[in-house]
């Protein structure tokens, strides 16, 4: 039996993977910083709920405790993240960013995933067949947002982008540095969630897809690097 920790599931990107994955045999700790919220939307999928803030210390070092406790864990989808509009579809623009508005994507994009990854990383060593999935963005990637005919080229933001390009760097390093793990990142691609004020053009499943797909690879899989539903995404 697979166990699976996700975090930020309680809606959106998350709730999708975790129901599909329930679907395909994996036990699945649904993550949320709402216990309300991560405990309705566990009881709706028949996952286990998980009280995890992941920009937090105390909060994830109780939930590697409660992991720990009921058997380990074999899989972890660092999902949780904000883009950090303003009010509706604002987003902070390029012109109008500073250091404080910067600051809350870096806690939750990047170093929440990094907290998270770090706490739970003597639990996946544990494992015989460690995965980690981080949920990146093709703004993220160098290659596309400075390509004028791709659609990243047109964002006008910093710190989304900035967060998420951090993140696949500590993928990379990551992947280097434990190499028995199967640690990628992926595009889910643009997809209409919370996130971004639902304007984006894809379904949750849609856009959940790459990362099923990257939850599921087992010990042979790729390492190190940076996909989406259609392949490699250029970094």
């Amino acid at each position: 039996m697979t166990t699976t920790l996700i975090t930020g599931a309680n809606k959106g990107l998350g709730f999708e993977t975790a129901r599909r994955l329930l679907a395909a045999g994996h036990t699945v700790y649904l993550g949320s910083r709402d216990a309300e919220r991560g405990r309705r939307a566990a009881a709706e999928l028949g996952a286990r709920p998980l009280l995890i803030d992941v920009t937090d210390d105390a909060s994830v070092a109780a939930a590697v405790r409660t992991i720990d406790t009921n058997g380990g864990l074999d899989v972890l989808v660092n999902n949780a993240g904000i883009e950090g509009r303003t009010d509706g579809n604002g987003i902070v623009t390029a012109a109008d960013e500073t250091v404080d508005t910067l600051r809350p994507l870096f806690e939750t994009n990047l170093y929440g995933t990094l907290r998270v990854t770090h706490a739970f990383l003597p639990l996946l060593r544990r494992s015989t067949a460690p995965v980690v999935v981080n949920v990146s963005s093709g703004l993220g990637s160098m290659a596309l947002v400075t390509d004028p005919a791709a659609p990243a080229y047109g964002y006008p933001g910093i710190a989304y982008p900035a967060s998420k390009t951090a993140v696949n760097m500590l993928t990379v390093q990551y992947a280097k540095a434990f190499p028995e793990l199967r640690i990628n990142s992926v595009e889910p691609g643009f997809t209409k969630t919370d996130l971004n004020g639902n304007t984006g053009v894809q379904t949750v499943a849609e856009g959940a897809e790459i990362i099923v797909r990257m939850a599921q690879i087992g010990p042979d899989g790729p390492t190190g690097g940076y996909f989406d539903a259609q392949g490699p995404v250029a970094w």
